[in-house]
């Protein structure tokens, strides 16, 4: 299972990096390889949150 992500520069500075197939997981980085590691991490959690809850899950 793979997801896209796609990530940007917000006029701070600070990087935002999105995972379109999962709403909400949206994270912040320093850097664009910080922001794609924290995104990564929230939709780890969004699925095995939604596999232990018995909600759908994407197939990527």
């Amino acid at each position: 299972m793979s997801f896209q992500i796609e990530v940007e520069q917000e006029f701070d500075g600070r990087w935002l990096a999105e995972i379109p197939q999962l709403p909400g997981t949206l994270a912040y980085g320093d850097s664009a390889d910080e922001a794609v590691q924290n995104v990564q991490a929230l939709g780890l959690r969004v699925l095995a949150y939604r596999i232990e809850h018995g909600e759908a899950v994407p197939t990527g």
